[in-house]
């Protein structure tokens, strides 16, 4: 009976160490296998970087679609227990580059959309400020920039740029900026420019009772856009320094990630912030009632704007 038992014993043991062998011995090739798919992208990048060095047009765009929709019946234990809401949000980058040995031309185009509704239906009064069933604007920014470059050296240009940005689902170009300027273009290396354009006028325009000022300042401008293997990255610093007030300078940073799962289709990210003085004194005057003590210019707070949003996101 003993040795029955101790041959089991044996027999089990050897099974053991048989098993993990054989996955120590798989861990390994299967590490060979990540090296070598690892060399292999590294190549292939290589590759992608010389083809985006060669002159010619280069058009590409990226994008993400968040969204979630939701209902609810009777759930006592929130402060509205029916209702129907939903968010929607779409972004886009588009980019169309034409690169000669002696110029340049940069064309992109970016716009973020967004939508939101929270419908009671408890609620019968469908008129502001009561519920609303409808979907409504939550972010609205589109922008459009054309870059035009006369290379001194490989990495220096003198440049001339124009930058319009408005909304579009609602008060487009109210307002609406657009700055033309001419300096210097830095092309340190592929895929990221940095504009300097130390004549620049900014125009902005506006209806009704908005009090906005078009300026002559400065214009700095650093985008970076790539794509690495299976993710798009896109990340753009637009500013403008009045040389007449400073409380009519701005800036906007924008950032996109995506992420490839399948084919054309992943997850995406966008964020994006701006600090504009003008809007955050037009739209204080926008209140009812208006704040006290009562809003001007140089006593407005020029609080930090953001948005951000999470999806899928398509490549082509």
């Amino acid at each position: 009976m003993k040795k029955i038992v101790f041959t089991c014993i044996f027999l089990i043991a050897g099974i053991q160490i048989g098993l993990a062998q054989t996955e120590e011995e798989l861990k390994t090739k299967l590490a060979a296998k990540k090296d070598s798919i690892a060399a292999i992208q590294g190549r292939a990048d290589a590759i992608q970087s010389q083809i985006d060095a060669l002159p010619g047009w280069k058009i590409g765009a990226f994008g993400t679609i968040g969204g979630s929709i939701s209902g609810f019946r009777n759930w006592y234990s929130q402060g509205i227990p029916d209702n129907d809401a939903g968010t929607i949000g779409i972004t886009v980058n588009g980019y169309a580059n034409l690169l000669q040995e002696k110029y340049f031309w940069r064309n992109s185009a970016n716009m973020n959309l967004a939508w939101v509704k929270l419908d009671d239906k408890s609620n019968d009064n469908d008129t502001p400020p009561g519920d609303d069933d409808d979907f409504r604007e939550a972010t609205d920014v589109f922008t459009l920039t054309s870059l035009f470059g006369y290379k001194l050296t490989n990495t220096l240009a003198v440049s001339t740029l124009g930058e319009y940005r408005t909304t579009l689902l609602s008060n487009f170009n109210d307002p609406g900026y657009l700055d033309l300027g001419v300096g210097i273009t830095w092309t340190p290396i592929n895929n990221l420019i940095v504009v300097v354009h130390p004549l620049n006028y900014n125009f902005v325009f506006s209806e009704g009772a908005a009090q906005y000022e078009s300026s002559l300042g400065a214009k700095i401008v650093a985008d970076y856009t790539r794509k690495i293997g299976a993710i798009n990255f896109k990340t753009n610093l637009s500013a403008f320094v009045s040389y007449e007030d400073q409380d009519y300078s701005n800036w906007t940073w924008t950032n996109s990630f995506s992420y490839t799962l399948w084919k054309a289709i992943g997850v995406g990210f966008d964020f994006g912030l701006r600090k504009n003085k003008q809007e955050a004194f037009n739209n204080a005057l926008s209140l009812d009632p208006l704040p006290t003590p009562t809003p001007t210019l140089e006593n407005t707070d020029n609080d930090l704007q953001h948005f951000w949003n999470l999806g899928l996101s398509y490549s082509f």
